[in-house]
């Protein structure tokens, strides 16, 4: 392997001229995304997840993020495929993020209509991104270790036999879990010399600064470049958002970033306010200070009227985070697998 990654990135990862467009055999007419189908990918977005019970909606507002960003190009990474009355019924999209550092990476993302599917429409989407994220990782100019990727759930084994026939590996499991807020709160005290502040635009970098650092020793974790960062979310929640600072340095030691996602209450049967982001950077660790954060969230959301805490880890990690939520009463509740070509 060490070998091998000698060799330029251009040549590992065996980008094809073009990639691979699904056969006319399939019966329906291929094209490229554009900002006008956001109405329409969602609705099939919708129609994919409930046909695969998945524990989430993907929103109006999120479908339109996925066309939000200077580095993507819509033209050439997206792919949908219509039905003879003009209906979306498939579609499959590629991306990349600008500030990998470490492991170029690809991320591969698509779905099939529950009436399109049974005669290998999948297989055909798969093909086309594996080839698209192929010439991306040529494309990128960084002679790095990279790996084309997508996210499943851990229960959709239909996703995972049709990643797993083109040569995806599961190679990183995460659990969700949840805490119900009906319970007593931890009772948690923040350390001498720090002090909680509200997120502000004003922190926001020295925010995404010190997420940089936090994570640099988590597996498969890059850095945020400012303007992927600041594409956030429209289900953020300043106010369920959360700083520690060093009182006598000003410093950013940790923080916590919270999301609303209103359209997966029904799907769950509960209402909840969602931990994205929670990071605690190397020297202030130990202190208490990632159970003070999530203290302080769990207030938060209650005092909004919501019924539970919930918060995905990975289950390596290494700074032992998974059993801080299990003893803060956070019980797993699904989870979802990485799986991946190595190259």
């Amino acid at each position: 392997m060490t070998s091998d990654l000698l060799r330029p990135l251009a040549e590992r990862a065996q980008p094809p001229q073009a990639p691979t467009l699904p056969p006319a055999s399939l019966g329906l007419a291929w094209r490229p995304l554009t900002a006008a189908d956001v109405a329409d990918l969602a609705a099939l977005c919708w129609a994919v997840e409930a046909a695969d019970a998945a524990p989430f909606r993907t929103s109006l507002e999120e479908t339109a993020e996925r066309f939000e960003g200077s580095w993507k190009r819509p033209e050439l990474d997206t792919l949908a495929g219509f039905d003879a009355s003009g209906r979306m019924l498939a579609f499959g999209q590629v991306t990349t993020s600008p500030g990998d550092e470490g492991t170029v990476r690809a991320f591969l993302e698509g779905g099939v209509h529950p009436d399109a599917r049974g005669r290998g429409v999948g297989r055909a989407l798969v093909a086309w991104m594996e080839g698209r994220g192929r010439q991306l990782l040529a494309e990128s100019g960084k002679d790095l270790p990279a790996r084309l990727l997508t996210y499943l759930e851990a229960d959709h084994h239909g996703g995972i036999e049709l990643f797993a026939g083109a040569g995806f590996t599961p190679r990183r499991y995460y659990t969700e879990m949840r805490r119900s807020l009906a319970d007593d709160l931890p009772t948690t005290t923040l350390a001498d010399g720090f002090s909680l502040a509200p997120w502000t635009p004003e922190l926001d970098d020295a925010v995404r600064r010190a997420h940089n650092e936090a994570f640099a020793d988590h597996w498969g974790s890059e850095p945020m470049t400012p303007e992927a960062w600041g594409l956030r979310s429209a289900s953020f929640v300043p106010g369920w958002s959360q700083v520690v600072v060093e009182d006598a340095t000003g410093e950013v030691a940790g923080y916590l970033m919270s999301a609303r996602y209103e359209q997966d209450w029904p799907v769950l049967g509960h209402t909840f306010g969602y931990t994205s982001l929670l990071g605690v950077r190397r020297p202030w660790r130990g202190r208490g200070l990632a159970v003070a954060l999530l203290g302080w969230a769990m207030g938060a959301y209650r005092a909004d009227g919501m019924e539970f805490a919930r918060l995905g880890v990975d289950t390596a990690n290494p700074s032992g985070a998974h059993g801080l939520y299990a003893a803060l009463g956070y019980e797993v509740d699904g989870g979802s697998v990485m799986c991946s070509i190595e190259i």
